[in-house]
């Protein structure tokens, strides 16, 4: 299925900052479910409208949440799809920050193994997919790569990863991709100083919080506080492409080369993949952008369109099947 960008909607940028944060916030009924985890800790899950049929499931990227307009727009598709969709909040994400002092980051996967565990005990013989975007593809990668043959779903797509994450904190920190450097610091920054103000963290920061860079923020934040090393440690161990030869669900990676959020040749060849693994590579598009249509008044987000035609080869949908 072949992404061709709108002629209004031209490179990387726009591509981005339209999907991300020009376009109107899609309107999307949901509701929430708190999950209580092993540790003490919780996670919040948001659920489409459907109350029955396949379970899809989406892991945001880094501060996202089901308010983010990708993950509205994604989670639309999959409601009209007649599926139930299911965003999961990482730690702090949902609005609230969590109980413990770690939070989450692009390697963690115990928690998305907890909950596809759960919902796979509720019901057994309810097909479940993954969609993770951004750093959420990076931990829905390496999950499955960890996995293998045990993970209990039955198809997963993943969208614009930072393969490399070492590679991307390096991108980020250069030219006009600072721009996103600065808002995901704003973000993270912020979420940060409000956990602070409710947990006791076992970090020596300073007051205002002042970070350079996000590899800055992982040496002194996120490596220390889930046991690595440092940022280096943290992105060799956590980097999704080592684990791909590993997977063996059928796997859709979708991604652009313009992505300003890494280098093109971070995204792996072909050698690298497990056989049921696909990848759909686009000259541009931008970071999870894919941004279509013939007129600005009446854009056409791609990824509504090419997420659910790959999903539907392996999951039943209601909506197009007939209801029953």
């Amino acid at each position: 299925m072949t992404f061709k960008p709108a002629w209004w909607c031209p490179g990387a940028h726009l591509q981005t900052l339209w999907a991300n944060r020009l376009r109107p916030r899609p309107p999307l009924a949901l509701r929430r479910e708190r999950i209580e985890l092993a540790d003490g800790d919780f996670v919040d899950l948001d659920w489409t409208s459907n109350s029955r049929g396949p379970i899809v499931l989406m892991l945001h990227g880094l501060q996202g949440s089901s308010n983010s307009r990708y993950a509205r727009s994604v989670l639309g598709a999959v409601d009209r799809a007649g599926w139930r969709g299911a965003l999961l909040h990482f730690r702090g994400c949902s609005g609230e920050p969590n109980r413990l002092p770690r939070a989450y980051h692009s390697g963690e996967t115990g928690d998305l193994d907890q909950i596809v565990q759960l919902l796979h005990q509720r019901e057994p013989s309810t097909a479940i997919a993954v969609i993770g975007v951004s750093l959420g593809g990076n931990v829905l990668l390496k999950w499955l790569g960890e996995t293998g043959d045990r993970a209990p779903v039955v198809a997963a797509v993943a969208i614009s990863v930072p393969y490399e994450l070492s590679r991307a904190a390096d991108k980020l920190d250069s030219g006009f991709s600072r721009l996103y450097q600065w808002d995901l610091m704003f973000a993270l920054r912020n979420a940060l100083e409000q956990k602070r103000r409710q947990v006791v963290l076992p970090l020596t920061l300073t007051t205002p919080l002042r970070f350079r860079s996000i590899r800055d923020f992982d040496d002194r934040v996120t490596a220390p506080l889930h046991g690595f090393r440092d940022a280096a440690h943290y992105y060799s161990v956590s980097s999704a492409r080592q684990y791909l030869k590993h997977i063996a669900v059928p796997t859709l990676l979708i991604h652009a080369l313009d992505d300003p959020f890494m280098v093109p040749d971070v995204v792996p060849k072909q050698h690298e993949l497990a056989d049921c693994v696909t990848l759909d590579i686009h000259r541009s598009g931008g970071h999870v952008g894919f941004v279509a249509g013939r007129w600005p008044w009446r854009p056409h987000y791609w990824l509504e369109e090419r997420v659910p035609a790959f999903l539907r080869s392996f999951i039943p949908s209601p909506a197009f099947a007939g209801k029953g």
